[in-house]
Parts: structure tokens; sequence; C-alpha cells
């Protein structure tokens, strides 16, 4: 680690100490040319992987654009704020834990629609509607037939 202060090329660690709270190391470092203490946080950089859009393109995995599209099906239904953000949370722990570098913007779509069915299935017919570009009425009637009775959760049509 280079000196801040000096710009010397080596410094000696110190101290250690893992920090709790934030999944960091912080160490303390004493540059040996000018003797000047100073710290420095160690994290792990996690990397989301590149989303293949269906046009061929590739762009960066944005939570923002996933949790907006979740809002607008979940929009004037019973369901929290907090929820849609634990939504978004579990997805982006499941494209991550997938551990690869690309994925298709219709599997995130995917993951989309079954977390949806488990929460509401309104938004998720409207979600749907939207995700599948529905052209008429009986693309609706039919995705709600697929629906279960009670609220019970089924597996999704692909």
């Amino acid at each position: 680690m280079k000196c801040p202060f000096c710009q010397h090329a080596n410094t000696q660690v110190t101290d250690s100490r893992l920090l709790d709270e934030s999944n960091s190391i912080r160490r303390r470092r004493r540059c040996p040319a000018c003797g000047q203490r100073f710290s420095t946080f160690e994290t792990v950089e996690m990397r989301m992987p590149q989303v293949l859009k269906s046009n061929g393109c590739r762009v960066s995995f944005n939570p923002h654009k996933l949790h907006t599209s979740l809002a607008r099906a979940l929009h004037k239904r019973p369901v929290s704020a907090e929820k849609i953000d634990e939504t978004v949370a579990l997805i982006e722990q499941r494209i991550y834990r997938l551990g690869v570098k690309e994925i298709p913007s219709r599997m995130i779509g995917e993951m989309a629609m079954e977390e949806l069915l488990k929460i509401d299935q309104v938004a998720y017919v409207r979600f749907a509607s939207v995700y599948k570009s529905f052209r008429d009425v009986s693309e609706f009637a039919r995705a709600i037939a697929l629906l279960p009775p009670n609220g019970d959760t089924p597996t999704v049509s692909k």
C-alpha cells in the first residue's frame, strides 16, 4: 500500500481487525520512510454479471430498474416498500450465486415473475402482461387461468 503522505511504495501493517458490522478488515499501517500512520479498509468487491439483452447488447445489472419494474406491478397493492426491497435483494442474491459473467435478461424477468407470484397474483399478471407483451384480453385470460386457486404458489410456466 502506497503511503498517502510521502507516496513511499511499501508500508507496514501494524494491526488488523475484523469489523463485524461491515464485513471488512481495518488495517493500521505505518510508513517506514516518513513514519506517518494511517488506516486502510479492505472489503470484498462483488461484481454482478452483465445482462444480455434480447437484442444482443450487454448492459450492467441495474437493481434500480428491477425495483422500478416490481414497484409498477405492485402499484396500489397491499405490499410494503420493504417487501419490494427484500424481493430485489433476493433476486440479486440468486443472480450472484449463479456465478456467471452474463445472464440473459429473460432469466431475470422469470425470477421476478416467480417472486411476484409468491407475493401478489394481481401484480404477477400485471408484470407478465408487460414482460410477455400480451396483445389481447385472451392472453390475460390464459395467464389468470394458470394461477392457483386460494393463493397457492405454483411453478411459473415459461
